[in-house]
């Protein structure tokens, strides 16, 4: 059984979409025009921008700073543009390198909802099972915003979700609850065992992105 919840922990990981929040110190104030947005529409679309959604709608923020540090995630019910002007604190705009830095976080989360909805329209396509029309089309138009319209680099968004949907296929499952149950107690696995285990894992078993 313990096994079986590594493996589910480890699906749901794949899965789960990680958000790194970098926020600037209060001391240096509030750089507004360095944020990258993140929300979901009332279609289901997933959306990336330096621009914040229409009002109403909850997004999630993430602010860069110069450290390069992170605190624990924000809601976006809030900005702290309000907050800091009551206190006094200054608006700065953004440098060059906080512009830079925030076009890299919105290309790399942009590219993990990519080869998300495309691991997940394949999967759906070779299911052999009822596709419902409304989720399909939720995928297709994700991928859509969010995969790159150079050939070649969508080729490798394409790559990597074909790598994500070996990860999740029952192989990479088999391959890392065989090695739970060698790590298991009592079990006496040798060091080469163990070690072609990992290795066959690490090969074959990562997930490009989680």
């Amino acid at each position: 059984m313990a096994n079986r919840r590594a493996t589910d922990a480890l699906t749901t990981t794949a899965r789960a979409t990680v958000v790194a929040v970098l926020m600037l110190g209060f001391a240096t104030g509030a750089l507004a025009s360095s944020a990258v947005y993140r929300w979901v529409d009332s279609s289901g679309i997933t959306h990336l921008s330096s621009d914040k959604p229409p009002a109403g709608i909850k997004y999630e923020r993430v602010v860069l700073a110069s450290t390069g540090k992170a605190t624990s995630p924000s809601s976006g019910r809030a900005g702290y543009s309000a907050a800091n002007a009551t206190n006094g604190t200054r608006i700065t705009a953004a440098s060059a390198e906080q512009v830079a830095r925030r076009n890299d976080v919105v290309t790399s989360l942009r590219n993990r909802e990519c080869v998300v909805a495309l691991e997940s329209i394949d999967r759906l396509a070779r299911g052999g099972q009822a596709v419902e029309p409304a989720e399909f089309s939720r995928l297709q138009q994700t991928a859509d915003q969010n995969c790159s319209t150079d050939p070649a680099v969508r080729r490798q968004q394409e790559d990597m979700a074909a790598r994500l949907r070996v990860s999740k296929g029952d192989t990479c499952i088999d391959a890392r609850n065989k090695l739970a149950d060698l790590l298991e107690p009592g079990g006496r696995p040798t060091r080469d065992q163990l070690k072609t285990q990992q290795e066959f894992i690490e090969s074959h078993c990562t997930a490009p992105v989680r």
